[in-house]
């Protein structure tokens, strides 16, 4: 069957897994098959973008997209429900696919293993009917609000810091609110907490995703009230809960085009992701290896776990969950006097973090592109130590 016949009728499948759903008569058969109609793109697969992911499947929209390019840590598990301990180290997108399918078959997935920028945001966010933020730093944030403004799409908001949760819905309709007018300036560096401080419950991020999906589901059904105009408050440690309006300002609606605050989305500097970075590809680093071992100190940022599993002989096993402790810094500052320091992952992205991180604490590093998986690949088979 073609996409087009299969999203005009529910299979005997879809059926059973929504009969709680077709006996709601807010919902009922004409609204479960609008959800299977429907695509929404979920900007994130982390914290928000877990429960959010899993609530889209559950709920039976029939296009789901996500945006992600960052690699599951085990330290993203205390809130990132949607990936497990079997998958460390792989991307976000694969993890959350494969956990989707298995939860729904019915779901057509579509990944996109990039981070949304301005060169690829609207192209990504018009081949979908609502846009669900997942993201994690204001710059990205105020890039997803205009592109939507530009191309007239929806957008359900969520954020989290802490015990608190902010959950909202932009630009619904010609007169509706967007981030603009809740923020119209992006928080400056010392007004946001840094990456070091930042910290979150992880019952939270669930709440607010589910919250989020709620939202699209209103709105995908024309029905309910729709947090258009309004920006729901949680705080989950004291367990208030407040509702505040918006109002808005078509000043914050004049956007044409992305280049016109291309400063609004370099706003997440503090968190040092627009450092540049220095790298080294694998057969670089393979003849430095073999030319003076004694001059190098390799740090690989994986888990244990796979660590265990393949490592270069003479490096040292340092996730990137624990690369801010006080005596592992000491002692990679004591031995890059006389080392040349260098960072390894599984495919070269939790190293750049790494580097990033030393270079916060004035430690020059070099990240290896491709990690582990460029090395096995190109490299000698005895620079492994495999067990």
């Amino acid at each position: 069957m073609s996409k087009d016949i299969k999203f005009n009728f529910l299979n005997s499948d879809e059926e059973e897994r929504y009969q709680k759903h077709l006996t709601l008569k807010e919902i009922g058969y004409e609204g479960q098959l609008n959800l299977k109609k429907s695509s929404v793109l979920c900007i994130g697969a982390g914290g928000l973008g877990s429960s959010v992911l899993l609530y889209l499947a559950a709920a039976g929209i029939g296009r789901i997209g996500i945006v992600d390019n960052d690699q599951v840590e085990k330290s993203n598990l205390q809130r990132q429900i949607i990936h497990e301990t079997n998958t460390i180290g792989n991307l976000k997108i694969d993890s959350a696919r494969e956990r989707i399918k298995k939860f729904n078959p019915n779901c057509e997935i579509l990944t996109f293993s990039e981070r949304i920028n301005p060169k690829n945001a609207l192209e990504l966010i018009e081949e979908f009917d609502v846009i669900c933020d997942c993201s994690d730093n204001f710059g990205t944030r105020y890039l997803i609000n205009d592109s939507c403004l530009i191309l007239k799409k929806p957008l359900v908001f969520g954020s989290v810091q802490g015990f608190e949760g902010q959950v909202s819905v932009f630009n619904l309709y010609k007169n509706s609110p967007n981030l603009r007018d809740l923020l119209p300036e992006s928080p400056t560096k010392n007004a946001a907490p840094s990456c070091a401080e930042y910290g979150v419950v992880g019952v939270s991020t669930g709440l607010i995703g589910i919250l989020q999906v709620n939202e699209i589901i209103k709105i995908i059904l024309k029905k309910g009230e729709i947090l258009d105009g309004k920006i729901l408050i949680f705080d989950l440690f004291n367990m208030n809960m407040k509702k505040l309006h918006l109002k808005s300002d078509q000043l914050n609606k004049r956007i044409k085009n992305l280049s016109q605050f291309e400063s609004f989305y370099n706003s997440d500097e503090y968190c040092g992701e627009n450092d540049e970075i220095k790298s080294i590809n694998a057969n670089d680093f393979n003849s430095l290896y073999i030319a003076k071992p004694n001059k190098i100190l390799l740090i690989d940022v994986r888990e244990n776990e796979e660590f265990s599993k393949s490592a270069i002989e003479g490096s040292i096993s340092l996730p990137l969950s624990h690369l801010k402790q006080e005596s592992d810094l000491k002692f990679i500052q004591k031995e890059s006097l006389n080392k040349e320091v260098f960072t390894i992952c599984k495919s070269g992205k939790r190293s750049e973090k790494a580097s990033r991180i030393l270079s916060k604490f004035k430690i020059q590093s070099r990240s290896i592109e491709g990690g582990i998986e460029k090395i096995k690949k190109y490299c000698a088979n005895n620079f492994l130590r495999i067990s």
